[in-house]
């Protein structure tokens, strides 16, 4: 009798293993990748919530050092040698509970942070801003007589509630008329950058030099005489670092930089330099340990007699209520920076007007 021998199937079985090994190695491999993804986002949602607390430990930080700061006898005056603006700290400050602190590198639980905080009223108040100052803003910066009325009316019919242009302004039907069209605001700024939208303003105007590609240069005199056909003029700084939307609305003359003190009706540049002088001590720089701050307005009318009483009344402080605070936090290898506006009332009432984050990086 004869037997037929089996097929054998044994390479048949072992292609067969293989191909559901592999199969249940990729699935391994989907589940481990979509658990680590999981872990991932669950520890960044957790970063970010951690994040968001460093920031507003640091207002609340910043909030504590400005009313520290407000309640120091014999200080009626906010400085750039001050500790809230970075500086070394004045006398009063050494007798006080900021005696040693420092706006750097605070630690918090996992994270830190470092403040960064500058008040509002070093410039001017676009919204507040009188037309005298307003045209005197335009005439220190150079910008050419035929143009200033134009540019300075069409600055207050922008912020104007009403819809009447003044003599050289400009309200709606002007912009309507543009490519692409656009309406008057007919209310305060919330952004300088707004100015580029008036009637008159230039790129050049706004950011100051003649391409508004780089930084503009410190202050330099200008004769006035003229451009070339052609020729984009070369301001000496731009509208962005005179203005700010918000502040006070009086101009802190112990942190207004020469182009903004410029800004009062009958101070010049030399008189500019003399304030700064005065102010720096006698080593000649701004916020260090031998600053002399002007511990009222009127003292600058014995530096320049050109600055009335009225001016002064009118345009000009020595205390500052309104800061930008920049919250600079870090946890791990995540970097993020958050903005606060502060309103100083009182040193019992410091208020949150604002807060935002303004830039992120995140770590591997």
């Amino acid at each position: 009798m004869n037997f037929r021998p089996a097929p054998k199937n044994d390479g048949i079985a072992l292609i067969v293993v293989m191909i559901a090994i592999a199969v249940l190695m990729g699935l391994a491999f989907a589940f481990a990748f979509s658990m680590k993804i999981e872990t991932r986002l669950a520890s960044n949602a957790d970063s970010e919530q951690q994040m968001v607390w460093l920031g507003r430990a640091g207002v609340e930080t910043a909030r504590w050092v400005l009313a520290q700061e407000a309640a120091i006898p014999n200080e009626p005056y906010d400085s750039l040698n001050q500790i809230w603006a970075g500086g070394p700290g004045s006398l009063g400050e050494t007798n006080s509970v900021l005696s040693g602190f420092s706006l750097n590198d605070i630690p918090l639980g996992a994270g830190r942070f470092t403040l960064k905080i500058v008040d509002l009223e070093r410039k001017v108040n676009i919204n507040a801003v009188p037309p005298m100052q307003l045209q005197q803003v335009l005439t220190v910066m150079g910008v050419p007589a035929d143009s200033i009325s134009v540019v300075s009316d069409s600055i207050l019919d922008w912020i104007s509630p009403e819809n009447a242009p003044r003599p050289a302004g400009a309200e709606s039907d002007y912009y309507q008329g543009l490519t692409p069209p656009y309406y008057a605001k007919n209310a305060p700024m919330d952004d300088p950058s707004e100015l580029l939208l008036v009637k008159g303003v230039t790129p050049e105007m706004y950011w100051g030099g003649s391409a508004g590609d780089h930084a503009p240069a410190a202050f330099q005199h200008k004769l006035g005489l003229g451009n070339a056909p052609g020729e984009a003029p070369n301001y000496p700084f731009g509208l962005k670092d005179i203005f700010t939307p918000i502040s006070a609305g009086k101009i802190n003359i112990n942190t207004a930089d020469a182009n903004v003190l410029q800004t009062i009706p009958g101070v010049d540049a030399q008189a500019a330099a003399d304030i700064i002088k005065r102010r720096a001590g006698p080593d000649g720089m701004d916020g260090t340990d031998d600053d002399t701050p002007f511990r009222s307005p009127g003292e600058l009318a014995g530096i320049d007699p050109q600055v009335t009483q009225q001016v002064l009344s009118q345009l000009c402080d020595v205390r500052s209520r309104t800061f930008e605070v920049h919250i600079l936090c870090q946890l791990g290898n995540y970097h993020r920076e958050y903005v606060a506006i502060l309103w100083r009332n009182t040193p019992q009432d410091i208020r949150v007007l604002g807060f935002w984050w303004q830039s992120k990086e995140s770590g591997s």
